[in-house]
């Protein structure tokens, strides 16, 4: 009779041990969607600006601190045809804060003269090329005010900052454009900011605006404007 109940508790003992073993190794099917932690250094993170995207609440206030810290007053236009160097005026401290740091986030790279006129004006800072687009869009989109009663004419060889293209019915200046005059032209006294001066290669200028254009005063071949370098 022992050797028989001895046979019976050792089967039940496996067959517990058993059921206990399944239960541990076991995973629950649930309808709930699995997450699974990704490492930190593996997740795509987005580079930290340096300044704000900028927009017309914002712009004023950013150049105001801007122009405390930068106080760079000549840049010099490489193009293919040759050098211009400008004086920007410390007068027109929000023009040239802009024209310094849109030269210092690279966004003139590579722009165009894209209206030119003999014996009146370049305008350039502006072109189709979409990453130039794309520039525009990451550093803001906002205007500038006009600032023309600091004593500054339309002499020949001021650089000056056109109004932006959008309703815009007190001349609200684009910042990414600028032009240089080729001779006075007084009439645009009072609309349009003078913002500084060419102190050399003039003539380059004269150069551009001889070139062919179309009906719409753009040269029929591309005039880059290759970068903006910093003088002082």
């Amino acid at each position: 009779m022992k050797p028989f109940f001895l046979i019976v508790f050792c089967i039940c003992f496996m067959s517990c041990e058993d059921k206990q073993s399944h239960k541990k190794t076991t995973t629950p099917i649930s309808d709930s969607l699995t997450v699974t932690s990704i490492p930190k250094d593996t997740i795509p993170r987005t580079p930290d600006r340096k300044y704000p995207l900028l927009t017309e609440k914002n712009a004023m206030e950013f150049f105001l601190q801007y122009e405390t810290l930068h106080k760079e007053n000549k840049v010099r236009l490489v193009t293919d045809y040759g050098n211009i160097d400008i004086l920007l005026f410390n007068e027109t401290k929000f023009h040239r804060a802009n024209f310094i740091f849109l030269t210092k986030q690279g966004y003139f790279t590579d722009t165009q003269f894209y209206r030119v006129i003999e014996n009146y004006i370049v305008q350039g800072g502006s072109t189709d090329d979409r990453d130039v687009m794309q520039k525009r869009k990451v550093i803001g989109k906002y205007l500038l005010p006009t600032d023309t009663k600091r004593g500054f004419k339309h002499d020949r060889g001021v650089i000056s900052m056109p109004s932006s293209d959008i309703d815009n019915p007190h001349k609200l200046a684009s910042p990414y454009e600028f032009f240089i005059t080729l001779r006075d032209v007084y009439q645009l006294d009072g609309d349009y900011t003078i913002f500084g001066k060419v102190i050399n290669g003039l003539d380059v200028a004269d150069k551009i605006a001889k070139v062919d254009t179309d009906d719409g005063d753009w040269p029929l071949q591309n005039v880059y404007i290759r970068r903006v370098e910093i003088l002082d």
